[in-house]
């Protein structure tokens, strides 16, 4: 096999983790002429289709499906190889592809990856944000984000930052002729904006206090499937939001959110950053577990006032 066919692997693994050609240039840093060039290059070698393709859609034919069972474990291992040969350089570089939620990539983000970046100016960051959780190795991510308790048990994780919880938050003009709830039941009697998952199914509200718990499917004018637009509703008047605490607490201090039900929201646990066991750790990412630790170290002694 020619290099030309060689380098058509990656474009087929690609293509197929996005199922769209542009995302996959994208993801390889290449034109999507290239990749669609490199795919049918290589599918003219082999003299099967190994895509079905149509102006809307990109699937892998029963062929693409076989072949790249077969291909995967060869790349894993050539991955396994670039990884273990890239621990032992003194200073990381490369790329660091990380799947994170929303919110958890918003923490991730501000408080950790400037000062990665900074030490570190020969490393990149693709970090992809989802709803979803993916497995983070068949879609060719080096580790994910994620609350402790959905880590896969077969990977290893490294928790970071402070507790997470939900908030239930309104602007302070929402609440203007209208009761403040003192139990998520009094909910019925107010405008909620409903959180969409990234499956299409609505997101229960959920609460506990002192051992008793409750799920509650709220009703409201819009639903959503953004933690950032749940904030914008929140602050435009629009309704009641259920939401990350992190990603509201700077407007809750400033007192342009008003938080209610505090007693009925408590912490959830702390985020990890998750990554296979079995591999070894490219340097990038033991730099990054390393300086997380270390901030957050430095948090503990310095709290914030």
């Amino acid at each position: 096999m020619t290099r030309t066919e060689l380098s058509g692997l990656p474009a087929v693994v690609a293509v197929a983790r996005h199922h769209n050609f542009r995302a996959a240039a994208a993801d390889l840093g290449l034109s999507a002429s290239a990749v669609s060039h490199a795919v049918s290059a290589l599918e003219e070698r082999m003299g099967v289709r190994l895509f079905n393709r149509t102006t809307r859609s990109v699937a892998l034919s029963e062929a693409g499906r076989e072949f790249l069972g077969r291909i995967a474990p060869a790349l894993r291992e050539i991955e396994g190889a670039i990884d273990a040969t890239s621990a032992q350089s003194p200073r990381p570089t490369g790329t660091l592809r990380i799947n994170s939620s929303e919110a958890a990539a918003h923490q991730l983000f501000t408080s950790y990856l400037p000062a990665y970046l900074k030490r570190y100016p020969e490393m990149q960051v693709d970090l992809v944000t989802e709803g979803r959780l993916v497995d983070i190795v068949a879609d060719g991510f080096d580790a994910g984000v994620r609350l402790a308790d959905s880590v896969p048990q077969d990977m290893v994780a490294a928790q970071f930052g402070p507790e997470q919880g939900f908030a239930v938050v309104g602007a302070p003009a929402y609440f203007k002729g209208r009761a403040i709830p003192a139990t998520p039941h009094e909910l019925s009697a107010h405008r909620c904006v409903r959180n969409r998952l990234a499956s299409g199914a609505i997101w229960r509200w959920d609460f506990s206090r002192q051992g008793q718990a409750m799920s509650l499917d709220v009703q409201g004018p819009v639903a959503l499937d953004s933690n950032s637009l749940r904030l914008e509703a929140a602050l435009s008047g629009v309704g009641l939001v259920y939401m990350n605490e992190w990603s509201a607490r700077r407007q809750i201090n400033a007192g342009r959110l008003l938080r209610v039900l505090h007693d009925w929201t408590p912490s959830i646990g702390r985020l990890s950053l998750y990554y296979p066991g079995h591999r070894h750790v490219p340097a990038g990412l033991r730099a990054l577990v390393d300086l997380m630790r270390e901030l957050d170290a430095k948090a503990v002694k310095t709290p914030q006032l």
